[in-house]
């Protein structure tokens, strides 16, 4: 069996041993590595290669937003799953903006932590029961207040399969791969989706794809 390696990263000694515990409990789970910050984080990145770090994100030194950025930027290819106490939708954007591909809190039950860390090895995004919630009543809100337009019957059947992998976190290369199309037209696509809804950003993009049920999330 091919393990998933996680780097477990929190400034609480008492935190990281009880979720090493529980990620070693685990037949499929393999925990490489704990970082005390996002400095030593983004350093045993390049050393041990984890597929998920699952990063703390208000640690002394360096946070977990800036050593999640920089840790996307060097290895795009590692998931960063946030573990965090905070249940507040800022911050759940703000690290998903900069690259983070799911975000849990830290009362979370043990099966909510080892199915996000799952999710996000396969590639795919995960949201805690919270932020689900957050982002529906956002959309009912603007639906009241008239200000949800639905222009998704305008995407093509491929803008429509390039928009849902995108929301899934994945790279233009890998949607490429996956379609059998060339990057410059990935790029098209996403450039068109994002006209066609009036989107600005990832996280906007995120959201859409959430409320149109095109993602799935856990609620």
């Amino acid at each position: 069996m091919i393990k998933i390696k996680v780097l477990v990263v929190d400034d609480h000694a008492i935190v990281r041993a009880g979720v090493r515990l529980l990620l070693e409990s685990q037949e499929d789970l393999e925990v490489v590595g704990e970082a005390v910050d996002g400095r030593q984080a983004v350093e045993m990145v390049r050393d041990l290669k984890p597929d998920v770090v699952l990063m703390d994100v208000a640690m002394p030194g360096m946070n977990g937003l800036e050593a999640t950025q920089r840790i996307k930027e060097s290895f795009p290819k590692v998931q960063v799953l946030a573990l965090t106490m905070h249940e507040d939708e800022r911050y759940f954007f703000q690290i998903l903006q900069l690259g983070a591909s799911g975000y849990v809190v830290k009362g979370a039950s043990p099966a909510d932590l080892l199915a996000a860390v799952r999710a996000v090895a396969q590639g795919q995004a995960y949201l805690h029961p919270f932020v689900a919630k957050q982002l529906l009543d956002d959309y009912l809100k603007r639906v009241e207040a008239g200000e949800e337009k639905d222009s998704y019957d305008g995407l093509s059947e491929r803008e429509r399969e390039v928009l849902r992998l995108i929301a899934e976190g994945k790279t233009s290369r890998a949607i490429a791969d996956e379609l059998v199309l060339s990057v410059n037209t990935v790029e098209r696509h996403r450039s068109n989706i994002m006209g066609k809804l009036s989107l600005h950003s990832r996280v906007e993009l995120i959201k859409y794809a959430i409320r149109k049920g095109l993602i799935a999330v856990d609620r």
